[in-house]
């Protein structure tokens, strides 16, 4: 049985100061609520001092992003090594890497090339824009980016994937509950012919798409949905803490 996994992604949010008051107030509301693994995805320069602050929690720490390189002439870049004493998760592929910095699926695969061979857990973002929902072509299209970001990995024991629609990344307008379901379906069906049905049944995939308050019950509802990646709403320690309480209550 998987278990749900809910990650916030806090972007380009917080000083340092607000980061380890924010890791603070996450650790104390998700005391006690067992059953969920929960991550917080601060910006590269507060990893350090949200680790201290998480210091005895149950809450994980997770990367926004990490090079595909070892080391070099990489001028602002953070190698998976790098990282790896700092966080046991890492976000590869976000639909803001892919549309703002040219990333593809190619890049996003290495990079999650890169996490795994250090030890990280990559969370693999997919998802399709508003003009290919509308086309009728969304399971299609992220099939081929599912298989694209997972290109030649043997192996997914370490490996998630979050189903992020980009139409609704910090628009307010949410994919349906159904939506959600039918797409997380579409990509296990996708890992299922990549690899095999066991492998496909243990990778968790998460949503992400203005996941709130109000409506992460109704996605913690869904058979194939297995937890939330939060933008928004992570920056907020008492509403995180409740999607997090969501999604727990449902497994």
């Amino acid at each position: 049985m998987r278990t749900p996994v809910v990650a916030g992604n806090w972007k380009m949010n917080t000083t340092l100061a607000e980061a380890s008051a924010l890791a603070r107030a996450i650790a104390a509301g998700v005391s006690g609520v067992n059953g969920v693994t929960t991550i917080v995805c601060p910006p590269a320069v507060s990893l350090l001092p949200v680790s201290m602050a998480l210091n005895e929690s149950s809450v994980f720490i997770g990367a926004q992003d990490l090079s595909a390189h070892p080391r070099g002439a990489h001028t602002g870049e953070l190698s998976a090594d790098m990282l790896a004493g700092l966080c046991t998760y890492v976000i590869v592929g976000h639909s803001e890497r892919r549309s703002m910095y040219g990333e593809d699926d190619a890049t996003t695969a290495a990079k999650a090339g890169a996490a795994l061979a250090a030890g990280l857990r990559p969370i693999v973002c997919v998802g399709e824009s508003l003009g290919v929902r509308d086309s009728g072509e969304a399971e299609s299209f992220v099939a081929s980016q599912v298989k694209g970001s997972l290109a030649e990995m043997p192996d997914l024991s370490g490996v998630l994937i979050a189903y992020e629609p980009v139409w609704a990344i910090g628009t307010g307008r949410a994919a349906s509950p159904e939506i959600a379901q039918e797409m997380a379906s579409a990509i296990r069906n996708a890992l299922a012919s990549l690899y095999s049905s066991d492998t496909a049944d243990a990778v968790p995939i998460l949503y992400g798409g203005s996941v709130n308050v109000d409506n992460a019950a109704s996605y913690a509802a869904s058979p194939d949905v297995d937890g939330a990646l939060v933008g928004g709403a992570s920056l907020d320690g008492h509403a995180f803490s409740h999607i997090v309480e969501a999604f727990a209550a449902s497994g």
